[in-house]
């Protein structure tokens, strides 16, 4: 398990601001914080560093691309096994539909967010791409009305890590 980092009041801020919108100036960042733009910027920095920060992303519209209609597919794998797992997952992640691939417990092994066209995309990518897999022994689907983002990720307070 990675160990976690120790971050004071003006890192937690940094991290609220960045979450929210990392395209943010030193110098406005600085500001809203509270200290020196060179010490925004070495905070940052070893924020980066230390792994807190792994990178900065865009985030894209699946529906102004020609992919409206999202869903969540609960994928089982028979048999669970190290040389089925690896090539199958470089495989879902390849698909221009997958938006995010996790590996998970319980019954289902894998739960993939996809993006596509429309209802016929899905059938398509389902039928081609995933049961047509001979590794692949059952997918359920599940549409997506409505996505909501959550967040900021932050520490656990300290009382929630007592209580």
């Amino acid at each position: 398990m990675a160990e976690s980092v120790v971050l004071d009041p003006v890192d937690l801020r940094l991290l609220r601001l960045l979450q929210n919108d990392a395209r943010t100036t030193y110098r406005d960042l600085a500001a809203q914080v509270g200290v020196a733009p060179s010490t925004c910027l070495d905070r940052v920095t070893r924020l980066r560093r230390s792994g807190v920060i792994l990178g900065h992303r865009l985030e894209l519209d699946p529906a102004k691309l020609g992919r409206g209609l999202q869903a969540l597919l609960s994928v089982q794998v028979r048999p669970h096994r190290r040389e089925l797992v690896g090539p199958f997952v470089e495989r879902v992640r390849a698909l221009p539909e997958s938006l995010t691939v996790f590996h998970l417990t319980g019954p289902d092994d894998y739960l993939v967010h996809v993006a596509v066209a429309d209802m016929a995309d899905l059938q398509r990518l389902v039928l081609d791409e995933f049961t047509a897999r001979r590794e692949v022994a059952r997918v359920e689907t599940r549409l997506i009305f409505q996505r909501w983002d959550c967040g900021p990720v932050l520490p656990p307070s300290p009382t929630a890590q007592t209580g």
